[in-house]
């Protein structure tokens, strides 16, 4: 059974490979936008998880793989009651650091897991983590260098705490992993809910 990674995040597939699997790498194309807008009452939470569902999905649709399982994330930072994914332009990712700066927020990260065997779903299992992030006050200097160095552009809150996003958090509460974009623990939970040991993949 192959264990397949339903992500671009080079973070995420670079936790796994630390944690001894090196699964194979299926970008799903969801259009997210697209998923949230058809969620419109869903909250921070439901919104993550149906995120990460919609991305299992796909790939379980489109991968010729016959046996695996499928493993889909997808992060959101949650501040002052509103939702923020990845900025995607400088102007943007400076708007959100003016909110972020000297504040505290929950890094939301839903994860879905889909098992295919001989070609059809026979398990699947979601839930979600949220670990609080206490961010630093940058000053205009260095957020301006941060920004232009791109690393916050397409990462869900405009910030890394595996990069140069690090030295402007203060410090977390929570799973380390799952604010870089996968928590180990929640995976294996989710793989033992579908009958599979996270072990048999190392």
């Amino acid at each position: 059974m192959r264990f397949i990674l339903a992500s671009a995040s080079p973070a995420r597939l670079g936790v796994l490979r630390q944690a001894g699997i090196d699964p194979l790498v299926h970008v799903s194309g969801v259009d997210e936008d697209a998923v949230t807008a058809a969620l419109p009452d869903a909250s921070h939470q439901e919104l993550v998880t149906a995120l990460a569902q919609a991305k299992a999905d796909a790939v379980a649709a489109e991968t010729t793989e016959r046996d695996a399982v499928i493993v889909a994330c997808d992060s959101m930072l949650s501040i002052n009651g509103e939702i923020l994914g990845k900025p995607g332009t400088p102007e943007r990712a400076k708007q959100r650091w003016a909110v972020m700066a000297g504040n505290s927020g929950e890094l939301l990260t839903g994860h879905a897991v889909i098992v295919l065997r001989n070609g059809v779903v026979t398990g699947r299992a979601s839930d979600w983590e949220g670990t609080v992030v206490r961010f630093g006050k940058p000053s205009e200097a260095e957020l301006d260098a941060y920004v232009a160095s791109g690393e916050p552009l397409n990462v869900a809150g405009a910030f890394t705490i595996d990069g140069k996003g690090a030295w402007f958090v203060d410090g977390i509460d929570g799973n380390h992993g799952s604010v870089i974009g996968i928590s180990l623990p929640l995976t294996r939970r989710l793989l033992a809910e579908v009958g599979l040991s996270v072990t048999t993949f190392w």
